[in-house]
């Protein structure tokens, strides 16, 4: 693939990211307006609503909630999949030395954030239940982050939003293992060895050179039916399709399946199915709400670990690639607007809501964990436009050509 083309290919998906996340927060303004105006009631009762779906003796029963965190979520990871092998095989991830820095960022990006997160829970003793939202601040929303980085417009050096888009893609990675280690419980055998032979499939249909997308995405839909019975989150097997898929060209130059599949789920992710995720997942009734409910343990450890976990995470991993000169800054940004990139990183709102269904799956917790959420990213939103405006401002030029 060329370079040019590499570009154009980013282009596209920077757009298309930055983009999505306004229709992104209209739909997270939208659940709130909805969940707290007199029409509340059709809004639990909408997610309620049973969906069962039958094929002979196998029978799916969930809520339409659970269906979208489950099911259209596993698109979403589908996405993430793709686009980690085509950076893996083409990108910024196909070496060590393109990868070292926002790789090492994103894992202290996801450190920083738990590490803050179970401290306040232990100083504002939020007890042994509430230490299980740990992951919910260490993910970052790409969406946002991308949609807030684009209203600073091109005083932005592009390297910095290379480096953002792959720290990203990094960071989705790492929740993916994150998912799959800590949130798999009660697992079924049969179903499991079920899904390991599907998985297997996969991986002897792109070996045998298959480039038709329908027989993988056939087999993906039996994976991921298998991965829901088996007692780990749906979503990964979406992430397992994406891996085994082929990426590149095939001997005529028609792109790989894994390509076209990706280019085509895009505007349905960005436009669709992430909106419908944020409507249903981001409305909190704020009826009694009191500015200290914010300072309760689980939003305060959630917004706090967001707003400074997480810069603290990311710069600290830059400063001490940079200073061992391991990595280099970003070809053409400075020192400030590296920070306010690492500010950006703490949007986590569509994945640290989903890490939340996961960490506490009652309602229990869930009104704190969305404000939590809301508040941290909103925070670290407004912070990172704010010192990228002021950093870009002092940032000379380019000499015009």
């Amino acid at each position: 693939m060329t370079m040019s083309r590499v570009s154009a290919a980013i282009s596209r998906f920077l757009a298309l990211e930055a983009a999505g996340g306004v229709v992104l927060v209209a739909a997270a303004v939208l659940a709130l307006v909805w969940s707290n105006s007199p029409l509340s009631g059709s809004y639990e009762a909408l997610l309620g609503v049973p969906v069962l779906i039958q094929v002979g003796g196998l029978i799916i029963a969930k809520s339409l909630l659970l269906w979208i965190n489950d099911g259209l979520m596993a698109i979403f990871f589908l996405v993430v999949g793709l686009e980690i092998k085509r950076e893996i095989v083409d990108g910024e991830l196909s070496s060590w030395r393109q990868a070292a820095l926002p790789g090492i960022a994103a894992l202290g990006g996801m450190a920083g954030p738990a590490l803050v997160y179970v401290a306040i829970i232990g100083i504002a003793g939020g007890g042994s239940e509430a230490l299980g939202g740990w992951a919910i601040p260490a993910a970052t929303d790409i969406a946002f982050a991308l949609g807030v980085l684009g209203l600073v417009g091109s005083r932005v050096p592009p390297s910095l939003k290379l480096f953002l888009l792959t720290l990203a893609v990094i960071d989705d990675l790492g929740a993916i293992v994150i998912i799959a280690v800590f949130y798999t419980a009660n697992l079924s055998l049969p179903s499991l060895l079920l899904a390991l032979g599907f998985l297997a499939l996969l991986a002897a249909m792109n070996i045998a050179g298959v480039r038709r997308r329908a027989p993988y995405l056939l087999v993906g839909i039996a994976l991921w039916v298998c991965v829901l019975k088996s007692g780990v989150h749906a979503t990964l097997a979406g992430v397992a399709v994406g891996l085994l898929m082929p990426v590149r060209p095939d001997a005529e130059g028609r792109p790989g399946p894994a390509t076209s599949l990706e280019h085509d789920l895009h505007p349905w992710v960005a436009y669709a199915i992430m909106p419908i995720f944020a409507l249903a997942n981001a409305g909190v009734s704020l009826g009694g709400f009191a500015l200290g409910d914010l300072f309760a343990p689980i939003p305060l450890a959630i917004a706090l670990g967001l707003l400074l976990g997480k810069q603290a995470g990311v710069m600290g991993a830059c400063w001490g690639m940079i200073r061992l000169g391991l990595a280099a800054l970003p070809e053409g940004a400075a020192w400030r607007q590296l920070y306010g990139i690492a500010l950006l990183t703490g949007i986590g709102f569509t994945m640290s809501l989903f890490i939340g269904t996961l960490s506490f799956p009652g309602d229990g917790f869930m009104a704190d964990v969305r404000i939590g959420v809301l508040a941290g990213s909103l925070l670290s939103a407004v912070a990172g436009y704010v010192v990228l405006r002021g950093a870009s401002a002092q940032v000379s030029p380019p000499a015009p050509p």
